[in-house]
């Protein structure tokens, strides 16, 4: 990956339905060009995919929560358990106090107490620590 593939990178982070024109234009190749790099980009994996940035609260999924979860089990086996909750956006497994860190978005917190509710139907799961955002301050793309 060179500075051109970083360039790339960004400017997609930015807008990721730019042209391979206007792309090319602001790191100096052609739209060709451009469309060959990306294209080796997606093939190697770098690019995952292309997503629109949708504003949550204007569907309706306006509460944001970061659920700690706790278990009296290895809980890295139970990754298809959480994604079967569709409110929940992203969930890890992680080291410290929890097993598992998900974020969950909801359009009200009755949402939310349903979701922890259906957290606690997981096999292993011994309790949740919900922590509401109440604002966002940014939110930006990976330092290239």
């Amino acid at each position: 990956m060179d500075d051109i593939d970083r360039a790339l990178l960004r400017r997609l982070q930015e807008d990721a339905g730019q042209s391979y024109a206007a792309l090319g234009a602001a790191v100096g190749l052609s739209a060709g060009a451009t469309h060959e790099r990306v294209r080796k980009l997606r093939e190697r994996g770098v690019i995952r995919r292309s997503t629109v940035d949708v504003d949550p609260a204007a569907v309706g999924s306006g509460v944001l929560a970061y659920v700690m979860v706790d278990s009296n089990a290895w809980m890295g086996d139970s990754g298809a358990a959480f994604e079967g909750i569709a409110e929940i956006q992203e969930a890890h497994v992680i080291a410290g106090s929890a097993s598992v860190l998900v974020k969950v978005r909801t359009g009200s917190t009755a949402q939310l107490q349903d979701v922890l509710r259906r957290l606690y139907a997981i096999d292993g799961v011994s309790g949740t620590q919900a922590t509401v955002v109440l604002e966002t301050f940014f939110e930006r793309p990976l330092p290239l």
